[in-house]
């Protein structure tokens, strides 16, 4: 499996697997860490698997945000592992740019276990999302 930078031209391809996921929705471009490029995507033989959004803050902590696969991959186990391999490539990539402290908030069950199983902390008091167009 190989991790690769988003490119620009990798949009279109985001937005179909946003809208191909029930109760998903595309975030505007505007909202993502580099206008859209700010994330890694995940490849195996040739295939985009899993991609990602790496939000850096003014101190040491960042976000993992907006994880999206794709909805025709149909290799279950290599979906899990594409997904770990880019949230723990993406840890790697914040620790090198001095982050000590990740997080991000999450809504599916299955991608709230593969981050227990690497190790995240789950509070077990439900928190809500909040946000606002300004």
């Amino acid at each position: 499996m190989q991790l690769n930078k988003l490119k620009e031209t990798d949009w279109d391809m985001l937005v179909s697997w946003w809208d191909a996921w029930p109760n998903w929705q595309a975030p505007p471009k505007r909202i993502l860490p580099d206008n859209g490029t700010g994330g890694f995507v995940v490849e195996h033989e040739g295939e985009f698997i899993v991609a990602g959004f790496l939000y850096f803050t003014n101190s040491e902590s960042c976000l993992i945000e907006w994880i999206i696969s794709n909805p025709n991959y149909k290799h279950r186990e290599n979906r899990k592992t594409a997904i770990k391999h880019l949230i723990t490539s993406i840890e790697e990539v914040a620790k090198s740019q001095g982050a000590t402290w990740v997080f991000n908030t999450l809504q599916h069950p299955s991608l709230i276990k593969t981050h227990e199983e690497l190790g995240y902390t789950k509070d077990p008091k439900p928190s809500y999302e909040l946000s606002k167009n300004l």
